[in-house]
């Protein structure tokens, strides 16, 4: 279950059922309530928020020709999920309560930890679906709340990537995510769902390279009882659960390539099957995928069909690397501080000029997701005064995949660790070439340390370098450093 009290409504007629499931979650930090009738599970959703139902004895087709409960669910919350259990192994019952609405599918009897599996997805998604993510501004104090997820930076490279937002979330296309990790992938994708044309039905996530490979194609499609040793009992995959829905693939260049051709069959025909089953199976499904690899370079190399690429690249947005947009590391670093020290009680937490310039001359291979740790870690190292420079530089060294820091041209263990991310991030295809990223990082922290100890002096500086001044003025505007006239420092353009 997640971390924070989940609110789950537990609807059994049976009290046996009903106990024997409430036991299931006794050790998970769960608030859970029950009630024996729909009618009294429809009023308390009308007057309190819950994080997900499981709904016991699900029946498809009511007596009486009322609407089923799931229905009458939806009506009520739209994004509450619903996790039904019922009798019956085989496909139709599960196809049924799917079509319904229904989050997920367990059939009888229910494997303790099956269900609680299933309570956290739907709890999670509950949560995903909930948690609105802001973007296009900067984090002030007309800004996103630091309650709120949120898309931060107001330089040119984000700018493209909020209109391409603006032109796709209220359209059906598929939608590739393209950045490094840590860009905010996961962000977008979320920012496109909350604003599109679906964004009252589920939103459900798969990370491909979380899940094992022998797992995946059951947790893609799901499967029938006994296609495989443990496969009691039929189960519904994230494609029927999105039925109607969005389906966020992260990691897609992580799939092998013989799931990439049942992906795409899914794609061009709008079916499945289950694993272990014969019959073709509906599903439509909003397909928005995410990657940090460079799918082109793995398609030279054999390793991810052509095309299945140009069936995921309808349409794509490029989220640009934090060293590529050091303008906006001001808001972010804003953010995170409000954010931060509101969790840990320390009320305005403050971060010197110079801090700030420090963290703007970084590379940032982690990108927004190491500078976000980084800023939590200053906050408890700072112990509530001012953070500073040698506190942050202190972070940077413990960190393995921190990159270059200026002034720490002596640390070889440092150089060779970052000469490792740099190979590493290229093996996978999240750079072109390792050489010319160590190149860059390596020049833009040489610099900016020469313009640091010079005072700004640019003709001192060249001659420490050993390059003519109008070659420092040419390097400077390439790195996108520049000088602070005020103190006469180098920052990020």
């Amino acid at each position: 279950m997640p971390k924070t009290s989940a609110r789950v409504l537990l609807v059994a007629t049976d009290p046996v059922a009903q106990a024997a499931m409430a036991r299931s979650f006794e050790n998970d930090d769960a608030y859970l309530v029950t009630v024996p009738r729909i009618a009294e599970a429809l009023d308390l959703i009308a007057a309190e928020n819950f994080d997900a139902v499981v709904l016991d004895d699900f029946d498809p087709e009511p007596v009486g020709g009322g609407a089923d409960p799931i229905s009458e669910f939806r009506k009520r919350s739209p994004r509450l999920p619903v996790v039904v259990v019922a009798n019956g192994t085989g496909s139709d019952i599960a196809i049924r309560a799917i079509k319904a609405g229904a989050y997920d599918f367990l059939a009888k009897p229910v494997d303790t930890s099956e269900l609680r599996k299933a309570v956290s997805g739907a709890v999670a998604a509950a949560r995903r679906m909930s948690t609105t993510v802001e973007f296009g501004g900067k984090a002030n104090a007309e800004g996103p709340s630091p309650d709120e997820d949120a898309l931060i930076g107001s330089g040119r490279a984000m700018l493209e990537v909020y209109k391409s937002l603006g032109r796709l979330s209220a359209t059906p296309v598929t939608v590739l995510i393209r950045g490094e990790t840590g860009t905010g992938k996961e962000l977008v994708a979320r920012a496109l769902y909350q604003h599109g044309h679906r964004a009252h039905r589920p939103f459900v996530t798969v990370n491909c390279a979380a899940i094992p490979e022998n797992l995946l194609e059951s947790e893609l499609f799901g499967h029938e009882k006994g296609a495989f040793t443990g496969a009691v009992s039929a189960r519904v995959g994230k494609f029927e659960q999105a039925h109607g829905a969005t389906l966020f693939l992260d990691e897609i260049g992580d799939l092998d390539l013989s799931l990439q051709a049942k992906l795409l069959r899914v794609l061009q025909e709008k079916r499945i099957q289950r694993v272990g089953g014969g019959r073709d199976i509906p599903v439509d499904v909003r397909i928005i995928a995410a990657t940090h690899r460079n799918l082109e370079r793995m398609i030279q190399a054999g390793e991810f069909r052509e095309d299945l690429y140009y069936r995921l690249n309808v349409a794509s947005i490029a989220l640009p690397p934090l060293r590529e947009r050091p303008d906006d590391i001001p808001d972010l670093v804003d953010f995170f501080l409000r954010r931060y020290a509101r969790d840990s009680g320390l009320g305005r937490a403050a971060i010197s000029t110079r801090a700030v310039r420090y963290l703007e001359e970084q590379p940032w291979p982690g990108n927004v997701r190491q500078l976000q740790n980084v800023i939590r870690k200053a906050l408890l190292l700072s112990r509530g005064y001012a953070i500073d420079t040698p506190d942050l530089q202190e972070i940077l060294r413990e960190g393995a995949d921190a990159g270059f820091e200026s002034g720490e041209s002596g640390r070889f263990g440092r150089f060779d660790e970052f000469a490792r991310e740099c190979l590493r991030r290229a093996r996978a295809g999240e750079i072109e070439a390792a050489h010319p990223e160590m190149i860059a990082a390596a020049e833009r922290a040489l610099f900016a340390e020469a313009l640091r100890q010079s005072g700004g002096n640019q003709a001192r500086a060249a001659r420490w370098l050993g390059i003519s001044r109008l070659t420092l003025r040419q390097k400077l505007r390439a790195l996108g450093l520049r000088v602070s006239r005020s103190r006469g420092e180098s920052t990020g353009a």
